[in-house]
C-alpha cells in the first residue's frame, strides 16, 4: 500500500476549479516531485494534503487513513508536515522559538530535544543563530528554519513547497543535499519545485501538472530524458 494516495481530487476556489481530478501516489521512502508552470496547481495539491485547503471531492489517504475531513493539526498528528512556499517563519520570534512551535504535537519532551539536536546537525547555522530573531535571518537561513520547524513534528511525510525559491545556486545545492539526508533518515518527501532539473536529479519519480491536471507521470530519470519535458521545464 502506498503511504499517500490522492484519487480524483478536485479543489475549487469559488467557481474556479483549480484541480481537475488529481491522481497521485507516494510510496514510503520515496522522494516524489511535482513539476509544472505557475498556476498549474502544485501548491494547491500540497495544501489539500495538509488540510489547509478542503477539496470539493475525491479521496486522500495517508497510510490507509482518510484525510479529507481532518483539520490541519490532526493531519500533522498523523505524521505529515509542510514547509510552505515563502518560508512563513515568525519573524518576531527567535529561531529556537520557531523550532519549538513545530513540535506542538509531540508530547515527549526528551524526544523533541533529540529531534532538535538532529536539526542542528543538519543545519549548524540554525544552532549558531538559535537566539536570533527569525525575521533577521537571510533567505537561505529562513528556508533552513522552515524545513527544521516542519521536521520538529517528526513527520513520516514531509511536504516541501519551493524550497529553492529566491536562493543563490550554492545554497540551492546545500538545501537539496539536506533534503537527500532527511530522506535517508527515513522521511518520505513530496517536493514542489520550480528548479525542475535539480528536483528530478533528487527525486525517484515525478508528476507533471498542467492547469490542474496530471499530464505525465514517470521515473525522474525518464522525465529528465524526455524531450518535451526538457523543452518545457529544463530550458531545452
Amino acid at each position: 500500500m502506498a503511504l499517500l494516495t490522492l484519487s480524483d481530487v478536485r479543489v475549487r476556489y469559488g467557481s474556479v476549479e483549480a484541480l481537475h481530478g488529481i491522481d497521485l501516489t507516494v510510496d514510503e521512502g520515496e522522494i516524489v516531485t511535482i513539476l509544472g508552470a505557475n498556476g498549474a496547481g502544485k501548491s494547491t495539491t500540497l495544501l489539500s494534503i495538509s488540510g489547509l485547503v478542503r477539496p470539493a471531492s475525491g479521496e486522500i489517504l495517508f497510510d490507509g487513513k482518510p484525510l479529507l475531513r481532518l483539520p490541519s493539526h490532526e493531519v500533522v498528528g498523523l505524521g505529515i508536515a509542510q514547509a510552505p512556499e515563502g518560508r512563513r517563519v515568525f519573524g518576531a520570534m527567535s529561531v529556537l522559538e520557531n523550532l519549538r512551535l513545530g513540535a506542538f504535537s509531540i508530547r515527549d519532551k526528551e524526544r523533541s530535544e533529540r529531534t532538535l539536536e538532529w536539526i542542528f546537525d543538519l543545519f549548524p547555522r540554525l544552532q549558531e543563530r538559535k537566539g536570533q530573531l527569525a525575521g533577521t535571518l537571510s533567505g537561505g537561513e529562513q528556508q533552513m528554519l522552515a524545513i527544521g520547524r516542519a521536521l520538529m513534528a517528526e513527520p513520516r511525510l514531509l511536504l516541501l513547497d519551493e524550497p529553492s525559491l529566491g536562493l543563490a545556486p550554492l545554497l540551492v545545492r546545500s538545501i537539496f543535499d539536506t533534503v537527500r539526508a532527511i530522506n535517508q533518515r527515513g522521511v518520505t518527501v513530496l517536493l514542489v519545485e520550480q528548479n525542475a532539473r535539480a528536483a528530478l536529479k533528487l527525486a525517484t519519480r515525478g508528476y507533471v501538472l498542467e492547469v490542474g491536471r496530471v499530464v505525465r507521470e514517470d521515473t525522474a530519470a525518464n522525465l529528465l530524458a524526455d524531450a518535451a519535458v526538457r523543452e518545457a521545464y529544463l530550458g531545452g
